[in-house]
């Protein structure tokens, strides 16, 4: 073989750098933006709808807004009055909670961020623990933080819960309580036991079937007309039962999916270990089977998020029902706008959150590379 041929051989010189054109800020740009005449045109339209809008947002945001004062009388430019936000700032974040007892959800804020750093710690031990806690240990205690009667502290009724607070509850008790019931359903609708089928089937299609503005309404309205005389329940307890149970149905059919995408051959291998039908699911089919489907658990978490505003219809001032109580205030009427640009930023940081730790982890178990 001549020297001519020898060059060309694999691996007898390293490989050639790529193309100027490929790397870098001109790579990506040719490669997203211009890479077909389609995309040219698109890209130059989005690029004047940009040049067209973001000025002067940009000055109503920052440039001519209102920043400092307290009253009504200090928003006088042109710009957002970022005093409306600032006045009722309290407001948006605990609601009517008493100004003296606020410390008691800021210390349940503390309890659960000291709890949940840990997790994201790749090498700290004893993470089963604090799982174990944050599940079964911190509902309890953040109860007897918000609403009280223990260890001599004041009773704060949940008619006084509202603002961002009382979005998080719900949609905490709602997203911790809706998973574990949709992957028994989805379970239950797999089965073979014609009368388990039968009523995990009725459960999903009844729920799926209605809007959650006909569950909250019924859960306040028409539930206490079929309690016995003298029995109440609290109407944020309705409320929270409801929203898991609609949002539990929804659950039920991304696992049923997750679990149809599961091979026959893993059932089959599970059994011929000689593992019995609770063992396969939980150390087999479940853990695959929710691995595939995080993007769509996640993606109705979100969904449940953003729908914990509907609970305005039944009296509970959650996060944006307090915006909108205060853009209807006589003093401060006119600054609607401010309050729900507000709204859509924290609704946006707590969805894009969400999102951004799904993709988190479905790179961490991603196995199929």
């Amino acid at each position: 073989m001549n020297d001519r041929a020898q060059t060309y051989l694999p691996g007898t010189h390293p490989d050639l750098p790529p193309p100027p054109s490929m790397v870098g800020v001109y790579g990506w740009l040719r490669a997203n933006l211009f890479s077909s005449p389609v995309n040219v045109i698109l890209t130059l339209l989005a690029a004047y709808i940009i040049y067209l809008a973001f000025p002067p947002l940009i000055q109503w945001v920052f440039i001519n807004a209102d920043w400092q004062g307290d009253t009504r009388e200090a928003c006088r430019r042109e710009g957002a009055c970022w005093v409306f936000v600032k006045v009722w700032l309290r407001q948006f974040m605990y609601g009517r909670y008493p100004s003296t007892e606020i410390w008691r959800i800021n210390t349940a804020y503390a309890i659960l961020a000291l709890g949940m750093i840990p997790m994201f710690i790749p090498r700290v031990r004893g993470k089963a623990w604090i799982a174990a806690f944050l599940l079964f240990g911190y509902p309890v205690v953040a109860y007897y933080l918000f609403y009280g009667s223990a260890f001599g502290q004041v009773v704060v009724e949940t008619p006084l819960w509202g603002g961002l607070f009382l979005t998080l509850v719900i949609a905490s008790v709602g997203i911790v309580g809706s998973l574990p019931i949709g992957i028994v359903l989805a379970l239950g609708r797999r089965s073979r036991l014609p009368i388990i089928q039968s009523v995990s089937i009725a459960f999903i299609e009844i729920w799926r079937g209605v809007p959650l503005i006909t569950v909250l309404f019924m859960a306040s309205v028409m539930f206490p007309l079929f309690m016995p005389e003298g029995l109440t329940i609290d109407r944020l307890a309705r409320a929270l039962v409801g929203v898991m149970l609609f949002s539990a149905a929804y659950m039920a059919e991304v696992v049923r999916g997750g679990l149809q995408a599961i091979p026959k051959g893993q059932y089959e291998a599970a059994q011929a270990l000689g593992l019995n039908y609770g063992k396969m699911m939980a150390l087999i089919i479940l853990p695959q089977a929710l691995k595939l489907v995080i993007p769509g658990i996640v993606n109705t978490f979100i969904g449940l998020f953003k729908d914990t505003t509907l609970v305005l219809i039944i009296g509970l001032m959650d996060f944006l029902g307090t915006i909108q109580s205060a853009g209807t205030n006589p003093q401060w009427l006119g600054f609607a706008i401010e309050g729900y640009v507000f709204s859509a930023l924290v609704f946006w940081v707590f969805c894009f959150g969400m999102s951004r730790y799904s993709q988190h982890l479905e790179r961490k178990l991603r196995t199929t590379h």
